[in-house]
């Protein structure tokens, strides 16, 4: 078992093969994921806008969101409105269900709004713009006409190219609501898995790009019913990464959607050239694709 564990941590860290006297055959001239993304120059990479960032402190570690430049932004406005207004510190993640989501926020409605709205309108879906760079997948989706990105985002459009909206794949960030469509206001949640079936029901306007695992972490709880109850774990603060002092900020890089580099990053998790794969299944879980981010690396590009 030890020796199992060591070779998968191997390939994990390097692309490492298993040895043995049987091997899979390595797709030559292929690059791995691994190769692609250290050969990747700084123009593959887009700088995360501190703007664009709500640092969430728990107990357990920091978790950051980067909520998306180009859709649900009324709801990504709303969510920097309430955190600089101090809405979330003090409050927690009151609903953790296993294998769902993570939800907090103001669940026994005792904190007052100041500069945020009260309610929303939905950005369940938008329509496309010009100035958006969808880079498709070509991997049949069971819940969108056609899959793919916009900022490095997963994202799905209709049959048309006209409406487009953000997916509830795991560390998606969306907007609560009550049955109404315009209801949500300031509970969040976040995906702890998968939530495909409430793509276009509920406006996802952010993802987690560092942290996911404190989230994953959280206490299970259900919602209370009085403060005497378990309120779940506690957001300490949340906070726009543009308002922290410099040496607080942490540096974030995304591969970018839009480039060649990054197609061929897909090209090499749709059929793994490793030789540790014997099946190669041509396809691509638009879910299970993990998006390269990564912590800037100084003078790099200078």
């Amino acid at each position: 078992m030890k020796r199992t564990v060591a070779a998968l941590a191997s390939f994990g860290l390097a692309g490492s093969a298993l040895t043995g006297s049987v091997l899979a055959d390595a797709l030559e001239g292929k690059p791995s994921g691994a190769e692609i993304l250290q050969n990747a120059g700084a123009d593959a990479w887009r700088a995360l806008d501190q703007e664009d960032l709500l640092y969430i402190e728990l107990d357990r570690g920091l978790v950051i969101i980067e909520l998306s430049p180009s859709l649900a932004r009324a709801h990504g406005a709303q969510m920097r409105a309430l955190a600089r207004e101090g809405f979330y510190d003090g409050l927690s993640f009151y609903r953790v269900i296993e294998g769902f989501v993570a939800q907090g926020g103001d669940l026994l409605e005792t904190r007052e709004i100041n500069a945020a709205a009260e309610s929303l309108a939905d950005e369940f879906d938008e329509p496309m713009r010009d100035e958006m760079i969808f880079t498709p997948l070509k991997d049949t989706d069971g819940y969108a006409a056609a899959v793919g990105f916009v900022d490095s985002h997963p994202v799905g459009v209709d049959g048309a190219r006209e409406r487009i909206w953000k997916l509830h794949c795991t560390g998606a960030v969306a907007m609560a609501r009550g049955n109404e469509k315009d209801t949500g206001g300031t509970e969040f949640y976040v995906a702890l898995q998968p939530q495909r079936y409430l793509d276009r029901n509920l406006s996802v306007f952010g993802r987690v790009v560092q942290g996911m695992e404190h989230l994953q972490a959280l206490r299970r709880v259900a919602p209370a019913l009085s403060e005497e109850d378990d309120l779940g774990e506690t957001i300490l603060t949340m906070r726009v990464g543009a308002d922290l002092p410099e040496q607080e900020q942490v540096a974030l890089e995304v591969l970018r959607s839009d480039t060649d580099v990054f197609n061929a990053y897909v090209e090499a998790r749709r059929n793994r050239p490793e030789a540790f794969f014997y099946y190669r299944p041509d396809h691509i879980d638009i879910c299970q694709f993990p998006i390269p981010i990564r912590e800037a690396r100084a003078g790099e590009g200078e």
